[in-house]
C-alpha cells in the first residue's frame, strides 16, 4: 500500500505541475457566479431498464422539481412522463420482461415503507404491496419470466422474507422465511440456493447458502471477515461472493456447488465492491471502488479479459446496465465538475447515443471545479484521505474561506461525483475539503475499524486536522474555516462546536445525530439484522456504554458551544428523530449564540424535493455569507426558526 500511496502522490504531484498554467488562466478570467435555482436546474437521473424489444428506457429524474417516472428512446428523443406526482417522489424499477407494464417504487414523503407499485398497459397504478406499515423491496424476475421476487417485513417487522408473485393476477407466496436476522442478498434462477448474510460488526460479516433441497445451511467463509453475495452463474454451478478474508480489500471468490471448492477469481488494489452477469452470462461486470471513484470493468466471461468501452475522456462511467439480450447497453458517465448524464451503447455495431444533458445549459462547466484527492497525517501519523474543491477565483492574494465536509455514516465515505451543495458553495467562494476520517470506508479494514467505540474522539481529531491541513493552504484564510455535514456528519459538526469549541467558526448541522442513546434506542425495527453490529461499533445504550454514548453526545453538552450554527431536518426522518434537532437548537440558544432552523415537514433522511434542495442550500450560503465570510458578532443576529410546509 506504501507503493500505491506514493504512486497516487507522485501523479497528484504530477498533475498539479501540468496545470499550473490552465488554473493561471483561470483565476485571471472571471468566473461566472451561479444560483441556486441554476444550480438546482440540473437534472438528476436514475435507473435506466430497457423495454422488451430495446426501444426506449425507463428512467427516474427529478426535472418536474420531485422524482417521477420518464421513458426515453434508446437511440434518444424526447422523454415521456409516466408519473406527474406533485408530492411523493416515485422511482422507476424496472420494465416488465415482455410487454411494456412498469414496476414502480415510492415511499411516505422519506419515511422509507417503500411500497412496489405496477403501471399497466392502460396507464393504471395499482400498489402490490399494500401492507400500510410494511416495507418492500424489488429483487428481480424469475428465469421464465413470469414471477417477480420482492422481499418485505410484513409478516414480521423486524425481519425480511422472500416472495414470489405472478406477473398476471400479482398472487404471492412466500418462498423464504426468515427467524434469525439473516439478510437476503441473492438467489440462484432455479430457486435452490438462498444467499444470506449474516452481520457481525460493522465490517465483517458472514455468508451462507441455504439449499432448499436438503434445507442445509452452508457456511461459506472460514474465517471472520467481511463476506458478501455477489451472483450464481448462469447454469447455477457456481456461486461469486466477496471477501476481505487474509487481506485489507475485498476481492472476488468463486464457489462451486457441487464441489464446494473455492477459487480466487479476480483481485485489484482496492475494494472490488460488485459484480454480476449479464442475463444470458456473456459478461461480468466489475464495480472497483478505486480511491473515492467507480472504476467499472466489463469482462468477457469466457476469457475474463474486460471489453472495450467507450471512452469518456475526463468523465468516468459511474454505472452500467445491460438489456436481457445483451446487444445494448446504457451507461452513466460524469465527474466532480458534472453531474452523470446517460448514453446507450450498441455492442454489436458500436453506435453510441446520449440520451441527457443534465447539466443546466445556463452553466458554463469551466466555472466549476474538479476535485483533487489530497491526503494528510493526523495527530498520530495515521494518513487521511480528503478530496479537495479550491474556488477557480482563490489566489496567495485572493483568500477564500473554507469548509471542511463530513460524510455520513458512520462508515459512509465521501466520493468524486458531482454534488450541487458542493459545487455552489466552491463557485460563490468557499473551498471544501471532504475528509474521509478514520472509520471511513473504501479505505481497508483496519482503517474502517479504527473509530469504533471512539467516535466523536479520533474521528473529529482527524477533522480537526483536516481544518489544519486548509489553514497551512496559500489560498485559505486560515481564520475563516467552518464544518459541515449530514447524518453522523451532522453528528461530527456537533461534535466539533461541542468539543472543540475553538477550532471552527461556524457549523452547518443537516439532520445530525445529537443523543446517540436515545438514536441507537430508537432505530426502526427493520433494522434489527444490524442492530447489534451497530452497538458493536458505537456502544450498547441499555448497558453501560451508556456513559460513555452520553459523554459523546453533543446534546448533553450544549454549553460547551460558542460558534453560529445552523440546522437543517425532516420531520419524516425515521433514523434522526426530529427531536434531535429541536432539543439542541434549543439547547445551543440558551447560550446566546445565532441558531437557525430550518425543517421540513414533507422531508426524511435527506432533502429530494428541488424547492427544499433551493431553500435548504440557498439558506445555507446565506448563513456562511453572514457568519463566515462576514465574521458578524453574535449581537449582531438573532435566532431565527424556518418551518416549511410542504414546499
Amino acid at each position: 500500500m506504501k507503493t500505491t500511496f506514493l504512486g497516487l502522490g507522485l501523479l497528484v504531484l504530477l498533475f498539479s505541475c501540468k496545470e499550473d498554467k490552465t488554473d493561471e488562466a483561470m483565476v485571471n478570467r472571471e468566473i461566472k457566479q451561479y444560483t441556486i435555482e441554476q444550480f438546482m436546474n440540473n437534472e438528476a437521473i436514475g435507473g435506466g431498464s430497457f423495454s422488451s424489444d430495446n426501444s426506449s428506457l425507463l428512467i427516474s429524474s427529478n426535472r418536474s422539481g420531485i422524482y417521477n417516472v420518464y421513458t426515453v428512446p434508446s437511440e434518444g428523443g424526447e422523454m415521456r412522463a409516466i408519473t406527474t406526482s406533485d408530492s411523493t417522489s416515485i422511482f422507476a424499477e424496472s420494465y416488465f420482461p415482455n410487454d411494456n407494464r412498469m414496476l414502480l417504487s415510492a415511499d411516505g414523503n422519506g419515511d422509507e415503507i417503500d411500497h412496489l407499485f405496477v403501471r399497466d398497459l392502460e396507464g393504471n397504478i395499482k400498489d402490490i404491496t399494500p401492507d400500510k406499515e410494511a416495507k418492500s423491496a424489488f429483487y428481480g424476475w424469475s428465469d421464465d419470466d413470469q414471477y417477480l421476487y420482492f422481499g418485505s417485513n410484513k409478516r414480521n417487522p423486524s425481519y425480511f422474507d422472500v416472495y414470489k408473485m405472478s406477473i398476471d393476477d400479482f398472487s404471492s407466496e412466500l418462498i423464504y422465511q426468515d427467524d434469525s436476522g439473516l439478510n437476503f442478498s441473492g438467489m440462484s434462477s432455479d430457486e435452490n440456493y438462498f444467499a444470506l448474510t449474516k452481520s457481525l460488526n460493522t465490517n465483517d460479516s458472514d455468508l451462507f447458502l441455504y439449499d432448499v433441497k436438503t434445507e442445509e445451511m452452508i457456511k461459506i467463509n472460514e474465517n471472520q471477515s467481511k463476506n458478501s453475495s455477489q451472483d450464481f452463474s448462469n447454469d447455477n454451478s457456481k456461486f461469486y461472493y466477496t471477501t476481505d478474508d487474509g487481506g485489507e480489500f475485498s476481492y472476488l471468490m468463486s464457489y462451486d456447488l457441487a464441489t464446494k471448492e473455492k477459487k480466487k477469481v479476480l483481485e485489484k488494489s482496492w475494494d472490488i465492491m460488485g459484480s454480476g452477469f449479464t442475463s444470458e452470462g456473456k459478461y461480468m461486470v466489475v464495480y472497483v471502488n478505486e480511491d473515492g471513484k467507480n472504476a467499472i470493468q466489463v469482462l468477457d466471461s469466457k476469457t475474463m479479459e474486460p471489453i472495450d468501452l467507450p471512452d469518456f475522456k475526463d468523465q468516468s462511467i459511474t454505472s452500467v446496465g445491460f438489456s436481457d439480450d445483451e446487444k445494448w447497453m446504457r451507461m452513466y458517465a460524469g465527474g466532480s465538475n458534472s453531474p452523470s448524464d446517460l448514453y446507450t451503447y450498441n455492442i454489436e455495431t458500436k453506435e453510441q447515443h446520449k440520451l441527457t444533458d443534465v447539466l443546466n445549459e445556463a452553466i458554463d462547466v469551466e466555472d466549476l471545479v474538479t476535485a483533487k484527492v489530497i491526503r494528510f497525517k493526523s495527530f498520530d501519523g495515521v494518513e487521511i484521505p480528503a478530496i479537495y474543491y479550491l474556488p477557480h477565483q482563490a489566489s496567495v492574494e485572493n483568500k477564500v474561506p473554507a469548509m471542511v465536509w463530513v460524510h455520513g455514516g458512520p462508515g459512509g465515505q465521501s466520493r468524486q461525483g458531482f454534488s450541487s451543495l458542493i459545487q455552489y458553495m466552491v463557485n460563490h467562494g468557499y473551498a471544501v475539503l471532504a475528509v474521509n476520517n478514520r472509520g471511513s470506508s473504501g479505505y481497508g479494514k483496519t482503517f474502517y475499524q479504527m473509530d469504533d467505540l471512539n467516535h466523536g474522539e479520533k474521528d473529529l481529531q482527524d477533522c480537526v486536522e483536516g481544518k489544519n491541513w486548509l489553514a497551512s493552504q496559500t489560498e485559505i484564510d486560515g481564520d475563516k474555516i467552518g464544518i459541515i455535514g449530514g447524518s453522523y456528519g451532522g453528528y461530527m459538526t456537533m461534535a466539533a462546536l461541542t468539543y472543540t469549541p475553538e477550532e471552527f467558526d461556524v457549523g452547518v448541522n443537516l439532520f445530525g445525530v445529537t443523543n446517540w442513546i436515545r438514536t441507537l434506542k430508537s432505530i426502526p425495527p427493520y433494522w434489527e439484522s444490524m442492530r447489534e453490529s451497530l452497538y458493536l461499533e458505537l456502544g450498547d445504550p441499555f448497558t453501560a456504554d451508556s456513559i460513555r454514548l452520553k459523554r459523546i453526545s453533543p446534546l448533553f453538552h450544549t454549553d460547551k458551544v460558542t460558534k453560529p450554527l445552523i440546522v437543517l431536518q425532516g420531520a419524516q426522518d425515521p433514523r434522526v428523530l426530529q427531536v434531535e434537532s429541536d432539543e439542541i437548537v434549543a439547547g445551543v440558544r440558551e447560550n446566546g449564540v445565532p441558531v437557525e432552523y430550518v425543517l421540513f415537514e414533507d422531508e426524511g433522511h435527506g432533502f429530494v424535493k428541488k424547492e427544499n434542495q433551493i431553500e435548504s442550500y440557498s439558506r445555507i450560503l446565506k448563513f456562511l455569507d453572514n457568519y463566515l465570510k462576514n465574521e458578524n458578532t453574535p449581537s449582531e443576529n438573532k435566532t431565527e426558526t424556518t418551518e416549511i410546509e410542504d414546499v
